[in-house]
């Protein structure tokens, strides 16, 4: 089997956190995820994973995340098949693969090397796409047509590496170029942004924590027409028992 020589910036490494986060959870007796295209793309990137030094509260936590995502595409999904879903900072994330209602049509939006990598893995398709661009750079809209159908915009372990300008910046142009869209994201209070600094996987890769929010409700006021639909936490999936484990 032919081996991927990976290519990225420090901070673009963390991508590979949740890569080998999802693959290794996926091979353990009882997964509480099981991801096969992260295994398969383990098993053809030539890259030392050990060096990122993931603790096992870390792959828990990433996959209980993927999991919360996924069951909210697929339940926007089962409200209107022919939905658009845009993911933002897909990295080599498998979402379109694991939801895929087969009539959907999905954009994945990354850096162009990250994308450039990606396309080693997936083909693009008449109802999957790949953007190659920078999430902050307003051009990549206008590529996107919804055609009045709904539109879901996930970015997932996106946003916390953006400044708040930024973040701001983007959840207005979604909210003009997609009216009456929905966006999922995580992001981390500031309690918990101070503890993630000394977290051995953005030590490695030098990822820098940019932006934490610690009432949500604050995104309402950005701009008319926000509304905060629904606050999740993790301690609220039954998983979490899996921490200690």
């Amino acid at each position: 089997m032919q081996k991927e020589k990976i290519s990225l910036t420090e901070e673009q490494e963390t991508l590979l956190v949740s890569l080998y986060s999802k693959a290794s959870e996926s091979q353990r007796p009882a997964p509480i995820f099981v991801d096969p295209m992260a295994q398969e793309i383990l098993e053809r990137v030539d890259y030392e994973f050990t060096r990122l030094n993931t603790p096992r509260k870390t792959t828990v936590a990433l996959c209980i995340r993927a999991s919360k995502i996924d069951a909210i595409a697929r339940a926007f999904l089962t409200n209107d098949p022919r939905s658009v879903v845009i993911h933002l900072g897909c990295g080599l994330d498998s979402r379109y693969l694991r939801v895929n209602n087969r009539q959907v049509d999905w954009y994945d939006l990354d850096l162009p090397d990250v994308i450039l990598l990606r396309r080693k893995f997936y083909q693009e398709t008449a109802n999957y796409h790949m953007i190659p661009s920078s999430v902050t750079h307003p051009g990549w809209m206008g590529l996107i047509s919804p055609g009045g159908r709904p539109v879901l915009v996930i970015a997932e372990g996106l946003l916390v590496y953006l400044k708040e300008e930024d973040v701001k910046a983007l959840v207005r142009r979604l909210k003009e170029c997609f009216r009456g869209s929905e966006l999922v994201f995580d992001v981390f209070s500031t309690p918990t942004a101070q503890r993630v600094k000394d977290h051995p996987a953005l030590k490695k890769t030098r990822a820098v924590v940019r932006w934490e929010i610690d009432d949500a409700r604050e995104i309402e006021r950005w701009a008319e027409g926000i509304h905060l639909k629904e606050e999740w936490y993790f301690t609220q999936a039954d998983e979490i028992k899996k921490l200690r484990a």
